[in-house]
């Protein structure tokens, strides 16, 4: 009884195994890979560029994985398929660039308490290009990838 007590503890407030349903992370996250989500205030890294997290998809209020691209008050912009963050290009070596050359957006400036995050299959993604950018109150937790 105290196992399955103390099991059902952690995955409640500190990590729970997720089923990923989308090809919109890979190659970083293949669909059908179980990733561990760790959720916010279990002791994790805070939530910076380049964490990817989990949150409630505002369009249909299912979990959705994304990788946080900027924070507050940073700007964001995509030229010919590169990303800008505060107008400097960064490095997206799980991008497959050749597959969104010409790809345009913003630039937008993200609002406060908010992240803008982007899928890194950027050609199948549905992401903060099209709903905007989420509130910190709306993530989940963050995964361990293996890519910053």
């Amino acid at each position: 009884m105290v196992p399955a007590i103390v099991v059902l503890a952690l995955r409640a407030w500190v990590a729970e195994p997720f089923t990923v349903s989308s090809d919109s992370m890979e190659p970083t996250i293949r669909t059908g890979s179980v990733v561990l989500l760790y959720k916010p205030g279990a002791g994790t890294d805070p939530i910076r560029n380049g964490s990817v997290v989990a949150f409630t998809n505002p369009v249909d209020g299912h979990t959705a994985i994304k990788r946080v691209i900027a924070g507050q008050g940073q700007s964001v912009a995509i030229r010919d398929a590169e990303l800008y963050v505060d107008d400097v290009v960064v490095p997206e070596p799980f991008v497959d660039h050749s597959r969104i050359d010409a790809t345009y957006f913003g630039p937008v400036e993200v609002p406060p308490g908010s992240v803008f995050v982007l899928g890194d299959n950027r050609g199948v993604s549905i992401d903060s290009r099209d709903f905007g950018a989420i509130p910190l109150t709306a993530v989940r937790g963050t995964l361990l990838t293996g890519q910053k």
